[in-house]
């Protein structure tokens, strides 16, 4: 596209919503024509994410019912992008609302959804794990939900998207190349450490910095919501059933999801044969990077990167997988898929470095 494409920030205050805004700056395909907010209406992103400041000046929240409006004015632009990063229940609607404004104005939008509301294909399976009804089930049909590292050979979907969210996207691109090639028994033992900040910005008795400072426990072990997602994708990658027993723990630290998944080999393989069928899986993704040694979690912190490790033994194996989980786990995947859905380099706004040095 030869003009910058609009695009909006539903559920602007979150932490997510501010790496959004941090990866639009910087992106030479898009432009940010709105942050829409229901809770802090007319608060300054200067304000509500301070590092950014400079970025954005004199760019404030809209609320919700000024939705419409901001549609409008953009209804000239041959394509629009939404980016909904409100929490699980609270996004179907949302979203809902935004694509029927959206049709009244003959405005075309590509959505991605970065809530659970948009990752089961059906209203039960979504209300079975999430324990409440579906906010917009007659929606459910328009949107898909895969990794882009995934879905390689096909072109852009004509749906939008589910994003899979922060542990799966750990989990699922270390497990589903070798799921596909058979090269391992479909069960899957994961555990998982993520930092604070994949629990959102309202601290809680676990998230707050002093009960995770030098601390580190498990949570929801066996019984996390994440676990029938990542078990869905697995065995639509797979085309069989995939067992996932997944443990998530919480870590000392801010950014980031370091993932080890523990495998039986269908064979005897070494651990370079293994890395080499992961490697040759992902030829083509621009943000996979597999070596033969466990990845270190900082190398990734910042980026839209994920760093592949593999150990075997006998049958037995553990891939390793190291992810930013607000950047490749959910705003830069974000980014990714819309790259992808509106045709522009999949690499677009993506591309700086890691932060280093913690």
């Amino acid at each position: 596209m030869s003009e910058a494409v609009p695009a909006f920030v539903l559920g602007g205050t979150g932490y997510v919503a501010g790496e959004l805004l941090r990866l639009l700056f910087g992106h030479p395909g898009l432009r940010l024509a709105a942050v829409l907010s229901e809770s802090q209406p007319g608060q300054p992103v200067a304000e509500a994410f301070p590092h950014l400041a400079g970025a954005f000046p004199g760019v404030a929240m809209s609320g919700l019912d000024e939705l419409p409006r901001l549609l409008e004015l953009n209804a000239a632009s041959p394509a629009a992008a939404a980016f909904c990063a409100a929490p699980h229940g609270a996004a179907a609607p949302l979203v809902d609302a935004l694509l029927a404004a959206a049709e009244r104005c003959g405005l075309r939008v590509r959505v991605v959804d970065l809530s659970a509301d948009f990752r089961f294909p059906t209203a039960e399976a979504y209300a079975a794990v999430y324990g409440h009804p579906h906010g917009a089930p007659h929606r459910l049909e328009q949107f898909r939900c895969a990794l882009p590292e995934h879905t390689l050979s096909e072109g852009p979907p004509e749906h939008h998207i589910g994003h899979p969210g922060c542990f799966p996207t750990a989990v699922l691109l270390a497990a589903v190349p070798l799921l596909r090639l058979g090269l391992i028994e479909p069960c899957l033992h994961v555990v998982a450490v993520t930092g604070s900040t994949g629990a959102g910005r309202t601290p809680s008795a676990t998230t707050h910095h002093p009960a995770r400072r030098s601390n580190l426990f498990a949570y929801n072990p066996l019984r996390h919501r994440h676990e029938p997602e990542m078990r869905r994708l697995a065995e639509a990658a797979a085309g069989c059933p995939v067992e996932v027993h997944f443990v998530p723990q919480a870590g000392p630290f801010a950014r980031g999801i370091y993932a080890t998944v523990q495998a039986r080999l269908a064979r005897s393989l070494a651990a370079e044969e293994v890395s080499a069928a992961l490697a040759d899986s992902y030829a083509g993704a621009p943000f996979i990077e597999v070596g033969g040694e466990p990845p270190r979690l900082q190398d990734v912190v910042g980026t839209n990167r994920c760093r592949i490790g593999v150990a075997a033994r006998g049958r037995e194996l553990v891939v390793f997988s190291a992810i930013d989980n607000l950047v490749k786990g959910a705003a830069g995947g974000a980014v990714q898929w819309m790259n992808r859905l509106l045709g522009l380099e999949e690499t677009a706004g993506l591309v700086q470095p890691g932060l280093g040095w913690l």
